[in-house]
């Protein structure tokens, strides 16, 4: 099970890097996220299809959570380093905090909340880690539920029988 989820796994990494880049071009970034949730759910089909026999749906799930939370993690990752990015390209802190609202930045400043601390490298960082940890929850589930179908649907009880004499 391990070995499947792995595999299948770092296959979704390079997707999902790749897709986290996408995330930086207009337009495209909305489809990669959708794309992302579904190759979740591939990744877990493709970790149920390499395990070995006897199959079962457990198995299936399991090695379809691991190579969810594999590809996520390391998608997750790069979409740090491209928020990083994104967030230097864009201006920087003054930039962010001169498109919020002024009531937004007065309530905050009345709560005794430093409005920059959301639009500092840091804030970026811990927000975007933030969403990284909610993404392995979300690719576990996701790739048990591809891999748990998958492994249903490819049971052992459909394939051939071997027929002692």
């Amino acid at each position: 099970m391990w070995r499947a989820g792995l595999k299948a796994g770092l296959v979704g990494a390079v997707v999902a890097a790749v897709l986290a880049v996408l995330n930086l071009v207009p337009c495209l970034g909305c489809i990669a996220s959708i794309v992302g949730l579904l190759w979740y759910i591939g990744v877990g089909v493709l970790a149920a299809y390499w395990l070995l026999p006897p199959r079962t749906t457990g198995d299936g799930a399991g090695a379809g959570a691991i190579a969810g939370v594999v590809t996520a993690f390391v998608g997750g990752l790069v979409n740090i380093v491209v928020n990083a990015v994104q967030f230097s390209i864009m201006g920087g802190q003054s930039a962010i905090l001169s498109q919020m609202p002024p009531e937004s930045l007065r309530q905050l400043r009345d709560a005794g909340i430093d409005p920059g601390i959301f639009a500092s490298v840091g804030g970026i960082l811990a927000i975007s880690a933030g969403c990284c940890m909610i993404g392995l929850v979300l690719a576990a589930v996701l790739g048990a539920i591809g891999g748990a179908v998958m492994a249903a649907a490819k049971s052992d009880a459909t394939a051939p029988q071997m027929i002692e004499h």
